[in-house]
């Protein structure tokens, strides 16, 4: 992974603009402990944790040095040294249809002091980002959200969906594939070790997932500093196929079930799986744990082979639903060609976008093979070209491929310019595979 964009200069318009109020936005030197310590704990602070120990700092500061991390002082305060407002982001590889990636804008730890909100400073922070990243060349950002009201009015839209799944262990008799591998289990040091390798193998199967970082993999492990027994509740298990190539990671921890004597509560902490056999021999391991009578599993695609793979339907349920991953695109050339199409045609788009990156028209023409190029339209728009009308919250919605253009279309948000267009973008633009992100960010 590049970390030239660390050093990209700060913003200078939002940085005018943060100065009328007498504060300053400026870029953390994360090689800087004291300095970058004092940014983690002011973000800490911002999402509602109370101070994080010595050791727990030091691993992030050590996990996350990568990172541009920026933030917002106010000299006035009482702690000059601590930021009233923290961002920080990086360029990830983002997966997209077609098995393949394109370099995102992550945005991450936004955050503002309670005694500086609504003074323009996640605005500007944002802006600043959004600027950043267009000046580097990265087509498009990206963000989980905690706070789905704000993000809107910067051009991002909700692209990846995520369900949390609780399954009636003792109704969900297994009625899929029998796997024909086997599964083993790691400890936490092996797990360490090979997992990270796997599951960058898998991340390509799914749009929508990220490049991981080893301190992400640490934490799902347990392994962070302030939570000595976390690896003690943890299990990891690998699924190898019959020729014993590893092809599947499930990391899950049992606790009792509060009502059920001598019953469990398994929780699935983290899955992924590099084919539909491994898939099915980790589910299954999973579903029939003796003595487990509910398996629960968050954080996970909305679209679920186990619902299919019981006897009992009913048994596996979508206990919460809701936004996940929301895009932004920067470049609309960059952007609509780094990833492929399901089906061939022309489409005409008209964006708009009021801070201005991606407004336009531009033509989308798409081969037979998938591929596509994008060009601004000059002239008449062809006679087989699909029309619409959209802004850039609803294109960046599209670009996955896991949301409906005749949804948008039909909520309002999508103008046919010429009838059957957004039936057009959903036959081109929607994914084989439903987009799904594994991880926070």
């Amino acid at each position: 992974m590049s970390t030239d964009y660390v050093n990209a200069p700060v913003d200078r318009e939002s940085a005018e603009s943060l100065a009328t109020q007498g504060l300053v936005l400026d870029v953390v030197d994360t090689a800087d402990a004291e300095l970058f310590g004092s940014w983690l704990q002011a973000e800490s602070r911002g999402f509602h944790d109370g101070p994080e120990p010595v050791e727990k700092i030091a691993a992030w500061v050590d996990g996350l040095a990568y990172r541009r991390t920026t933030g917002v002082w106010d000299e006035t305060t009482t702690d000059a040294a601590a930021p009233v407002a923290t961002v920080s982001s990086w360029v990830a590889p983002l997966t997209v249809p077609g098995h393949t990636t394109v370099d995102a804008w992550a945005i991450s730890a936004v955050t503002v002091s309670p005694t500086h909100r609504r003074r323009g400073i996640a605005r500007n922070l944002l802006e600043s980002e959004l600027r950043t990243a267009n000046s580097l060349g990265v087509p498009l950002a990206m963000l989980t959200v905690s706070e789905a009201t704000i993000y809107g009015r910067f051009g991002f839209a909700p692209a990846v969906m995520a369900a949390d799944w609780t399954i009636n262990a003792r109704r969900a008799t297994w009625s899929g594939p029998t796997p024909h591998g086997r599964v083993q289990f790691l400890t936490i040091a092996e797990a360490v070790e090979q997992g990270p390798a796997l599951i960058e193998r898998v991340r390509l199967a799914s749009p929508g997932q990220i490049e991981t970082w080893p301190l992400l993999w640490k934490r799902i492990l347990g392994l962070l500093p302030g939570d000595k027994d976390a690896p003690k509740n943890l299990r990891v298990v690998r699924y190898d196929d019959v020729a014993g190539v590893a092809q599947g990671i499930a990391v899950y921890k049992l606790t009792e079930h509060p009502v059920d004597i001598f019953g469990y509560t398994l929780d699935v902490v983290f899955q992924a799986s590099a084919t539909d056999d491994a898939y099915a021999g980790l589910w299954r391991f999973l579903l029939e744990m003796d003595l487990v009578g509910e398996v629960t599993a968050s954080l996970r695609s909305v679209d679920e082979g186990f619902a299919w793979q019981v006897a009992d339907f009913r048994a596996a349920r979508k206990t919460r639903q809701r936004d996940h991953l929301w895009t932004r695109i920067l470049d609309v050339k960059a952007a609509l060609e780094a990833r492929s199409y399901s089906a061939h045609g022309r489409i005409a788009l008209q964006i708009s976008d009021p801070l201005g990156f991606a407004a336009g028209d531009f033509l989308l023409e798409i081969a037979d093979d998938g591929s596509a190029t994008v060009e601004p339209l000059v002239g008449e728009i062809p006679d087989d070209a699909a029309n619409v009308a959209l802004s850039v919250n609803d294109l960046s919605a599209l670009y996955l491929g896991g949301v409906s253009a005749v949804t948008l279309t039909r909520a309002g948000r999508i103008t046919e310019l010429r009838e059957g267009s957004a039936s057009a973008l959903d036959s081109s633009f929607r994914s084989a595979v439903t987009p799904w992100l594994s991880i926070w960010f």
